[in-house]
């Protein structure tokens, strides 16, 4: 079955993209084959709305109505022509509703109908309420795929995603959660984001303020947790530096943040996806602060861009056959569940039969 899966991450800059043709052999091994993967850039006035709706900016509801049908059709044009069998779409996270540490409830907005009406195709969407529902964070939900793609790797292993938000998935004991920002912040001070590092290399480190950014609550709870846009907003720092050492300080937020749970978790490998792993002052900074070796995601054979659109492609797959895409540890649910909602194509509706037994441990992703 082909499966596309979209997603626009926490950075909102775009739509990433991700056909996988999956196919599941008699003993249970899982087999993906990546044909397609792609970036599209969202128009410039979306993009720009997107950003205005973000907490902590307030909202009408005919705003927010017109949002999800925007995100919808940009979603749809993404989608039209792609050869599929069905759609899993993530869409655009807009807020993700956290309160003394519990999920009540996270949006995420793009009418699926657009899709479905553009492709013909089912599709599958609005994936993280069931896990919310079910008691869980309804993230990081790519920690299943990563659960997977980490089971051949030796040692103590961990794979990392640095989008927006950054989120770490542990193999042993199966745990995964978000850090805390990744590039969010670092987008903030140097809109749209700070091409090459470039500005965070020029910049100075300010300790006092990266010291001050560190007594932050959120770090010290425990996992299952999650966070976004919602805390780490483009006003939490105050614009009191030189642009390059603010945007060096953020950069060295995000590193040490995330380079104390790889400590925490004494990690032996690190596997690392999204798009920080295109700013190398970031990537230096990170591995300055761990021994763990730092390695892209490309090298297991999922290109670092598209992990997580891969990731709900699987989902789609999963949901079609009948099959839980969640991990309880990871997530914090009471158990795992089968994700998404359904929107039919132009045919009739036909699922996959459904599968019964849990998959092999067995798992292969490989591009075409």
């Amino acid at each position: 079955m082909r499966v596309l899966g979209l997603i626009s991450g926490t950075s909102h800059d775009g739509i990433d993209s991700a056909v996988v043709d999956w196919s599941l052999d008699g003993d249970g091994v899982l087999t993906g084959v990546i044909t397609h993967a792609g970036e599209r850039p969202y128009p410039p006035e979306l993009r720009t709305r997107i950003k205005n709706a973000l907490p902590p900016a307030k909202v009408d509801m005919a705003e927010v109505c017109a949002l999800d049908t925007l995100i919808g059709q940009a979603f749809a044009d993404v989608a039209a022509g792609v050869e599929a069998d069905l759609v899993c779409s993530h869409g655009q996270t807009l807020y993700h509703w956290v309160e003394d540490g519990v999920v009540r409830g996270t949006l995420q907005l793009g009418q699926p109908a657009w899709i479905a009406e553009r492709t013909g195709l089912p599709v599958v969407s609005d994936l993280r309420a069931r896990d919310v529902a079910a008691g869980g964070q309804g993230a990081p939900l790519v920690s299943y795929l990563d659960l997977l793609l980490l089971a051949g790797v030796e040692g103590r292993s961990g794979a990392l995603n640095l989008g927006g938000i950054a989120n770490l998935t542990v193999r042993e004991p199966a745990i995964a959660y978000d850090t805390g920002p990744a590039c969010a912040l670092i987008d903030a001070a140097a809109p749209p984001y700070d091409r090459d590092g470039e500005l965070g290399a020029a910049g100075k480190v300010d300790e006092g303020l990266l010291n001050e950014l560190l007594q932050e609550p959120y770090y010290a709870l425990e996992p299952p947790k999650s966070t976004g846009k919602e805390l780490f907003t483009p006003g939490y720092v105050t614009l009191g530096l030189p642009q390059a050492d603010l945007v060096a300080t953020l950069t060295a937020l995000t590193a040490e943040t995330v380079a104390a749970e790889v400590r925490r978790h004494r990690l032996d490998t690190l596997v690392v996806s999204g798009g920080g792993v295109r700013n190398p002052t970031l990537m230096r900074m990170l591995r300055e602060r761990v021994t763990a070796s730092v390695v892209p995601s490309d090298e297991l054979g999922v290109p670092s861009d598209a992990k997580e659109a891969i990731a709900f492609s699987l989902f789609g797959w999963l949901t079609a056959h009948g099959l839980p895409a969640t991990v309880p540890s990871c997530t914090g649910a009471s158990g795992a569940r089968v994700l998404g909602t359904i929107t039919p194509g132009a045919g009739p509706l036909e699922l996959s039969p459904s599968l019964t037994e849990v998959l092999a441990a067995r798992f292969e992703l490989r591009t075409q």
